[in-house]
């Protein structure tokens, strides 16, 4: 069978060794976890609690009144301690919820139908709304909103994202194999509440374990749902590139999956909406992956929210004292860790420890070799966009194209002159977004 990919992209080591055949283990609840008010896309939370207030497991303790938005919950039954501002993983600090631990879990469940295939698509929405569920592939989109596309798009098909492209990240490999019923029962009531009949599940050749289970699953199961194997690239699991190989459709220019008729989620995601509208818990723990050769024992942790980075690695026997790099998320697309401190958030898919002493941070000229050009699966001009971005050539880089760059980091990883270009092209996106919402 012909493996389905996309064109251009690039082949890192994949690093899925250390944990791919490593059953997730539960983490011991954290005594303290600190929770941000932003974890999503979109406006932040307003905390709905005060310090001193008793909170239990899975109450909302912080929302917001936003359409782009989803809430926050308690991921201990506890006492909140303080309400301050805490260096974020994303490398600033913002406001979070610091909640002392006081016992075992006390639950606060959502109310949830007896049968959810008897439910309204409304209510659907609003048990995945108030669970507080967003995109755990990284994105961190908020799902109800992708799950309410407006009428004149008109959507036939869906994917689930199970390519976990990312070099060393293995948590959604081991959640397709541990967790495969919830897997497949939150594809389906994703795809009930958007009305369509076609499901497709796209998984990277590399995990053949997975291929096979969910296939037999699906074989034995009432689901009509197609396993599409595809050709292990970077960055496959980009939401373009996805439906570019399953599909052959293509996303337009500033557009949305949406625009061509589809929805994309990833695998958490699908487990969380199967979690909360079967058994009415809110999102408070999500698998994260600790890996790399800076580690002990790298480990596929499930972990709640709100539990610092450093619990993690603790449980995984601590840093070596070669490490020189903590990362949240993969190597690729994932951002620089100083202060382990930080809590885990809803788009902590991993934390990748790693000795790589090669890059020493310099670097040099554009020779104009055209390589990154000719990784860039979004068929962009890389160096152009991020010499318009560092001379502050907005106009030009808005011309350019720079809003359809994804951020994978193809370029920046094949430049030979060691430029950072993704991260020049980040800052120019974040300028010229703002440029252009100032004209509207």
């Amino acid at each position: 069978m012909k493996l389905l990919s996309f064109k251009k992209g690039i082949h890192p080591k994949e690093f899925k060794y250390f944990t791919c055949n490593k059953q997730t283990e539960v983490l011991s609840i954290p005594d303290e976890v600190c929770i941000p008010l932003q974890q999503h896309i979109g406006a932040p939370c307003n905390p709905i609690v005060e310090k001193g207030d008793e909170v239990k497991t899975g109450q909302i303790i912080g929302r917001s009144e936003s359409f782009v938005s989803s809430p926050v919950h308690s991921t201990v039954t506890g006492k909140i301690k303080t309400i301050d501002s805490y260096l974020h993983p994303a490398g600033t600090k913002t406001q979070m919820i610091k909640i002392q631990r006081t016992g075992d879990d006390d639950w606060q469940l959502l109310d949830v139908p007896k049968n959810w295939q008897l439910a309204s698509t409304d209510e659907l929405k609003s048990i995945v709304n108030e669970a507080g569920i967003v995109g755990l592939g990284g994105a961190a989109f908020p799902t109800h909103i992708k799950l309410a596309p407006p009428e004149e798009k008109k959507i036939d098909s869906f994917i689930l994202n199970g390519c976990e492209c990312e070099p060393f990240l293995t948590s959604d490999h081991r959640a397709m194999l541990e967790m495969t019923d919830e897997v497949l029962d939150g594809m389906a009531i994703i795809m009930k509440v958007l009305g369509v009949k076609k499901g497709y599940i796209g998984i990277e050749n590399n995990k053949p374990d997975a291929i096979s289970q969910i296939t037999r699953k699906i074989q034995k199961s009432d689901y009509n749902f197609t396993v599409i194997p595809l050709k292990v690239k970077y960055p496959q699991g980009a939401e373009k590139m996805l439906i570019e190989a399953v599909l052959k459709r293509k996303v337009p220019t500033g557009g949305l999956p949406m625009d061509v008729g589809v929805v994309v989620n990833n695998v958490g995601t699908a487990i969380a909406v199967a979690n909360a509208v079967i058994d009415g818990k809110p999102l408070v723990e999500r698998i994260v992956t600790v890996s790399g050769d800076g580690v002990t024992e790298p480990k596929n942790l499930m972990t709640r929210i709100g539990t610092s980075f450093q619990k993690l690695i603790d449980e995984c026997g601590g840093l070596k004292e070669e490490t020189t790099t903590v990362y949240m998320g993969g190597p690729m697309m994932g951002i620089s860790q100083w202060d382990l401190s930080v809590p885990v958030v809803k788009a902590t898919s991993g934390i990748v420890c790693r000795t790589d002493k090669s890059t020493n941070g310099t670097s040099y000229p554009c020779i104009q070799c055209g390589t990154c050009v000719s990784a860039c699966p979004m068929f962009l001009l890389p160096t152009k966009l991020a010499r318009y971005s560092e001379h502050k050539l907005l106009e030009e880089a808005n011309k350019t194209g720079i809003l359809n760059c994804v951020e994978c980091g193809s370029c920046a990883f094949v430049c030979p002159s060691n430029i950072p270009l993704v991260q020049w092209i980040r800052i120019g996106k974040l300028k010229v977004g703002e440029m252009v919402r100032s004209k509207n």
